[in-house]
């Protein structure tokens, strides 16, 4: 790595520490996916929830849980040490417009013209009303202070549960869509949220959420057209120009109710690129077998 590049990442790391909206990192060379630097914080006196500090960092709730496991996500211990996953390996996709990662549940902007890519902590569909995979679209429009229209399947389920759901949610701060919404395609949206939770968790009917400061940065930023590329890769991988091989290991979307429910991890596949990439010769069976089990999302070298 270059100094000029290491210079640019620094600057790139304090301005995602100011910025309330986005992790900014200056994109790599073209033969480079690896970017930002991990992170420690030292949880203060008092109470504060993990999702506080996940918030605090530009992190969903399931990034800090797998980077943390055993941590207990309504009260961790004051003074104990969390790790804050900021180094990634970006996505196999072509660094343009928007490419959603829903194993990880990021959302990678890679503005046009610019040598940036802003990453940003997402909330994807619940088991059975799933976030697309593998689909390209575009921005088709925009819309400030959304309105939403439940659909009759909605209704009937939240009117299962006691809550009768109005034919259309008007706009404002109640709203389920929050303040702003990118539509692609015709029945899905990115959007805000009125909960102050939910982002790094499968708590949508299929769209895409994001805090509020970050949608309303994407919704003045993100051109109507703009190419969006949804991926689903739980293990992501990069050959790196000093000769390491890294892999980035989340925990797989669970496919069923009775795979949800269980105690047993969640079955993770290979791919085909990503099997022929650990069948290097290079690669240290034992640091790559505990990568694959413990799934925690935090960029690891397996070869000498």
């Amino acid at each position: 790595m270059s100094k000029g590049f290491k210079a640019s990442l620094v600057v790139g790391l304090m301005l995602a520490c100011q910025s309330a909206m986005a992790v900014i990192y200056p994109l790599p060379p073209a033969n480079s996916r690896l970017v930002g630097e991990d992170r420690h914080y030292k949880v203060p006196e008092g109470k504060h929830t993990l999702e506080e500090i996940a918030s605090k960092f530009q992190l969903g709730l399931s990034n800090m849980l797998e980077a943390n496991p055993g941590v207990d996500p309504f009260l961790p211990t004051p003074g104990s040490t969390l790790i804050v996953p900021h180094r990634l390996i970006l996505p196999d996709a072509p660094r343009e417009g928007i490419v959603i990662n829903v194993a990880e549940m990021r959302l990678y902007y890679y503005p046009k013209g610019k040598k940036i890519v802003q990453v940003l902590p997402i909330g994807i569909g619940q088991l059975g009303t799933d976030t697309p995979e593998n689909w390209v679209t575009k921005v088709q429009r925009k819309r400030a202070n959304p309105t939403w229209t439940p659909t009759a399947k909605m209704r009937k389920e939240y009117a299962a549960k006691g809550e009768i759901l109005p034919p259309v949610w008007p706009a404002g701060p109640d709203n389920p869509m929050g303040l702003y919404a990118l539509y692609i395609g015709n029945l899905y949206a990115i959007h805000g949220t009125n909960a102050s939770f939910g982002i790094g968790l499968r708590v949508s009917h299929g769209c895409v959420r994001l805090r509020e400061d970050d949608i309303e940065m994407l919704f003045n930023s993100v051109p109507v057209g703009t190419r969006v590329q949804f991926v689903n890769q739980p293990i992501k991988a990069t050959a790196e120009p000093d000769g390491s091989r890294l892999l980035e290991v989340h925990q797989p979307l669970s496919r069923s109710v009775e795979e949800f429910e269980s105690d047993e991890p969640a079955v993770l596949s290979l791919s085909r690129d990503i099997g022929r990439f650990v069948a290097h010769a290079e690669t240290d069976s034992f640091v790559l077998k505990r990568l694959l089990e413990d799934r925690t999302g935090i960029v690891t070298r397996i070869n000498p």
